[in-house]
């Protein structure tokens, strides 16, 4: 079942694949919207070839899959864990069967290189296997009380969850939202980006195959307007967001109009701290791939990088050689280190950035520009040399403000307390990094650092065991690790009484 599309794009080169099944999915199989009208344009970001038209779901859409959706959390959660652990594990090993199909049209439909894509499913399997895991341990407490009475807690599922989800990780975040709640006795409902809507529906047709009761998980297309269906809807229990924090307020905003759960994942300004007594040869690794990970199109990275002054040139002349020897091409090929941006207007917003910085004072010490691969089937492709920028200050706007593109901004710093004070005077709070071989500070810095992540000695290393989230309006609720657990399931508290009724009337 989920083989057609697959098969498909396993034989497919870039420029190449076409996309013409349906791509919404509850009741147990694909499904046009009902109308389809006001369908916008789905592009392959290597090519800018057009590689279907989406038309949204509407609201008959909606609430058919969310009806799907709760006919199926009936049944799933009167399943105990280990029955429903089971069925998580076969979706785990279907993932992991057919990983490389997968990436390939991750690869094809995201524009990131097959390397990274290849990574991405590896994370979605190991996460499914995460959760299944978990799904047989869900316990609540006992608590002796005086006399012989006793209560116990157990932990129950909440209903149907939302998911909303992001371009720059389009399976992986459908598994990342879907594992944890399914592994509580939760089905789903997911809306992911209209502009990346085709790997989603391939995880829904899995866990079809795994053996989950139709509807368990369902996918819907569409933008603003379907997103706040989903939000408003009445039997929809939980809202899980991954994007802007523009759009995260107004997910918050909806979803408080029926006092429902939230956990937002928001934009972050992180900063990497590169002290004079790092081993260099992994700070300069570490700012790479705090940067330039999915083309720069990544929430947690380290995109602030402040350098003690001792080592600022050295720094920056690792950095730029190995900036300037990335790869940049057909995402496909194994030898590609950097893809496709995902579409023009995230390109021309990303050289803005660039442009603008020079204009402030910035100067660019490598790449910020277009670029035109010498395949003639990738001449109109999303395209960008990867930036390095210094002479940056703290005022400056691509200091501030999130770029999500391939640009590093390289600031210098004296002192611990001076980097620190920096390093916070952001509204944002989602990760951070220092490079030191002083022990006490690396802990000293991570303790002061306002942010859910601190990376000491490495950046961007988020396996599944680790909680992930922000702090500030990076968001709030946690996903991956043991805690989401509870944030995709509720406490119920049950008083025995085995004696009398002591009677005060």
């Amino acid at each position: 079942m989920a083989q057609s599309i697959l098969d498909t794009a396993s034989g497919a080169s870039t420029g190449t694949l076409q996309v013409t099944e349906p791509l919404n999915f509850w009741a147990g199989k694909r499904v046009k919207p009902r109308e389809e009208k006001n369908a916008e344009p789905v592009f392959e970001p290597a090519t800018g070839r057009v590689l279907c038209q989406l038309p949204p779901c509407g609201a008959e859409d909606v609430e058919a899959a969310i009806q799907s959706a709760h006919s199926a959390y009936v049944e799933w959660s009167k399943k105990s864990g280990m029955e429903r652990a089971r069925v998580m594990l076969e979706a785990a090993r279907i993932i992991r069967e057919r990983r490389e199909q997968i990436a390939k049209l991750e690869s094809i439909t995201n524009g990131k290189c097959i390397t990274e894509a290849l990574v991405d499913i590896d994370v979605a399997w190991q996460t499914m296997e995460f959760y299944a895991g978990m799904a047989g341990t869900l316990t609540g407490q006992h608590i002796q009380l005086p006399g012989g009475a006793f209560a116990y807690s157990r932990r129950e599922p909440l209903g149907v969850c939302v998911g909303i989800g992001a371009f720059n990780y389009p399976f992986q975040i459908a598994v990342t939202k879907s594992a944890p709640a399914l592994a509580c006795g939760n089905s789903m409902v997911f809306k992911p980006s209209p502009m990346t809507p085709v790997t989603a529906v391939v995880m829904a047709e899995i866990y079809k195959e795994a053996g989950v009761p139709d509807g368990l998980f369902c996918v819907v297309q569409g933008g603003a307007e379907t997103g706040s269906l989903l939000c408003q809807h009445p039997k929809v229990a939980k809202v899980s967001f991954t994007g802007s924090v523009p759009t995260g307020k107004k997910v918050m905003e909806m979803s408080a109009k029926g006092v429902k759960q939230v956990t937002l994942e928001l934009g972050g300004k992180s900063p990497l701290i590169v002290f004079k007594d790092c081993d260099l040869e992994n700070a300069v690794r570490g700012a790479l791939m705090a940067n330039f990970l999915t083309q720069g199109q990544v929430c947690c990275n380290g995109t602030r990088v402040f350098v003690q002054k001792e080592i600022m040139p050295q720094f920056l002349d690792e950095v730029v050689k190995r900036t300037k020897a990335i790869s940049v091409g057909d995402p496909l090929l194994d030898g590609t280190r950097m893809g496709a941006l995902i579409s023009k207007p995230q390109l021309d917003k990303a050289l803005g950035f660039v442009s603008q910085a020079k204009k402030e004072g910035a100067k660019v010490l490598c790449g910020g520009e277009p670029f035109v691969p010498t395949d003639p089937k990738l001449k109109a492709g999303y395209f960008m040399s990867p930036c390095v920028l210094e002479n940056c200050r703290d005022d400056m706007t691509c200091v501030k403000e999130e770029i999500f593109g391939p640009v590093m901004s390289v600031l210098p710093f004296d002192t611990e307390d001076e980097v620190i004070q920096r390093a916070n005077n952001t509204t944002y709070g989602l990760a951070s990094g220092v490079f030191t071989r002083d022990i006490s500070r690396a802990h000293r810095v991570a303790q002061r650092l306002e942010a859910g992540t601190c990376f000491i000695n490495n950046y961007n290393n988020s396996p599944v065991e680790m909680p992930f989230g922000g702090y500030k309006m990076s968001g709030f609720g946690r996903e991956n690790g043991q805690v989401t657990i509870e944030y995709y399931s509720q406490l119920k508290t049950v008083v025995v009484e085995l004696g009398d009724v002591e009677n005060h009337f």
